[in-house]
């Protein structure tokens, strides 16, 4: 994973980019122009601001100027040309042509971009994390709220939205293999950037969309949507990252060492003030703050670390064969050599190794249930309530006190905005009234999807399922 870097040359890149150009004129642009001076001092970034699991390497990244104040340390002549887009393709279309020197993306992209860019000298590296989930709980599918559908077996003969290549999309076919349904022949699959399929899915023309973050949460949270399927059912993980162009690190080593710099700098203020990175990442893309805090705040279903692990090269690794198998990969892709943390290790020095061996979330749930009486401490019980006028969520200690958190709230005559708790299967974050709630004698049990439902039901005799409202009112029992 750590190599010696060589002197790097970019080849005429005339690779075949294929569908990859596809998406290109969605680009929006922000920051410096990068045409009106010496285009040796300007910087382009490629990021997706919807897809807030790089926020550290885009969104916040630019909002908070720390890569701008990074670069005027190596010359204060140096500009930042930011590229927004919905999806990692254009992406890597735009780094094959030479036009972004830096890009961030989710792990299939990244290993089509390895492929279709190669790994030598004129090919590109991952070279940094933004965020993962362990369990890929990062992707999902979502159905028409007021559809029938309720799991993936209720989609067969219908037809599902998704980015073909994405991170979406593979968590789609292997659900479906998973459910014992054939991807090509039972079901359809229309292939559509993220904001078509979540229109199409309004529109009807579409049974049911799959998609990386944040687009299931956010058709769920407004209604528009219910989560038929998790990903962290998979548990395969999932992640994005930061890629950069072997040649322009040949010839600018100092420019990439300060644009890691700097996404450590974002990392680290995220996990220091997530309710406030949250609010500009919502303000600069039009998501609503809920949806980002979900992902991205205390307790997230995204984990921010730069450091890469054996976890996630594994994953990586085991990603190839199946996206060799749907037929993506334009050349076999050596992960082993596409990824190289050699700089990543130099910016964080002695600190590497330990973050490398830590997969637990940085910024953890933490407080006094005051409605409980007692500390916070549990990860995995731990959930938040974010009453309307507060600038900060109530940490709660378990489900249980969740609901009793929001009874409380609602007795005082406040608006809860948000609540937050984690599947009882799989322990992934979803919103809590948006949730299937089961009691199990003492217990008060939460489930993002039917299916995770059902199986604890049948599991459990005695188990009974409850209403939200029968939730709140079993919880003040």
């Amino acid at each position: 994973m750590t190599r010696t870097r060589p002197v790097l040359r970019r080849t005429a890149a005339a690779m075949g980019v294929g569908g990859l150009a596809l998406g290109l004129a969605g680009c929006q642009l922000a920051g410096a122009e990068g045409g009106g001076g010496d285009p040796e001092k300007v910087v382009t970034i490629g990021y997706q601001s919807k897809t807030i699991n790089t926020v550290t390497a885009g969104t916040l990244l630019r909002e908070r100027g720390f890569l701008e104040e990074e670069l005027a340390e190596v010359d204060p002549d140096l500009e930042v040309d930011w590229q927004d887009y919905d999806t990692g393709a254009p992406i890597t279309a735009q780094m094959l042509a030479g036009k972004i020197d830096i890009g961030s993306m989710g792990d299939y992209p990244l290993l089509i971009n390895g492929s279709t860019a190669g790994t030598g000298d004129g090919g590109d590296s991952m070279v940094a994390v933004t965020g993962y989930n362990l369990q890929g709980a990062l992707n999902g599918v979502v159905a028409s709220a007021d559809s029938d559908v309720e799991t993936l077996e209720d989609l067969e003969g219908g037809t599902i939205s998704a980015s073909v290549g994405s991170a979406g999309h593979g968590t789609l076919v292997q659900a479906l293999e998973e459910a014992a349904l054939d991807p090509e022949r039972d079901v359809s699959v229309e292939n559509q950037d993220p904001p078509v399929g979540a229109s199409s899915l309004q529109g009807g023309s579409v049974d049911a969309v799959a998609q990386f973050v944040a687009w299931p949460a956010l058709l769920a949270f407004r209604d528009d949507a219910r989560l038929v399927y998790d990903g962290g059912r998979l548990e395969v993980p999932t992640l994005h990252g930061t890629v950069v162009r072997n040649d322009y690190v040949a010839e600018h080593e100092e420019v990439v060492t300060a644009f890691l710099a700097a996404q450590q700098r974002a990392t680290e203020w995220l996990h220091d003030n997530p309710v406030e990175a949250a609010e500009i990442v919502a303000e600069e893309t039009g998501l609503p703050v809920e949806v980002v805090y979900l992902y991205n705040g205390r307790g997230g279903v995204s984990t921010f670390d730069t450091s890469l692990k054996e976890e996630q090269v594994a994953a990586l690794e085991q990603d190839v064969p199946f996206l060799e198998s749907i037929g993506v990969l334009e050349d076999p892709v050596d992960v082993g050599e596409f990824v190289d943390d050699s700089l990543l290790r130099e910016v964080l020095g002695d600190d590497y190794d330990q973050s490398a061996g830590q997969t637990e979330n940085p910024s953890a749930i933490t407080g006094r249930d005051e409605v409980c009486g007692t500390r916070v401490s549990d990860p995995a019980t731990a959930g938040e309530v974010w009453v309307q006028g507060e600038d900060e969520p109530r940490p709660v200690a378990d489900p249980a006190c969740l609901l009793r958190n929001v009874a409380a709230a609602e007795e005082d005559g406040d608006t809860v905005r948000a609540s937050y708790i984690q599947d009882a299967t799989t322990g992934t974050r979803w919103f809590a009234d948006r949730m299937i709630w089961v009691q199990d004698g003492e217990q008060l049990l939460p489930f993002a999807t039917r299916e995770s439902a059902d199986e604890h039901l049948d599991e459990h005799g005695s188990a009974e399922e409850l209403t939200w409202e029968q939730a709140l009112e079993a919880a003040a029992r």
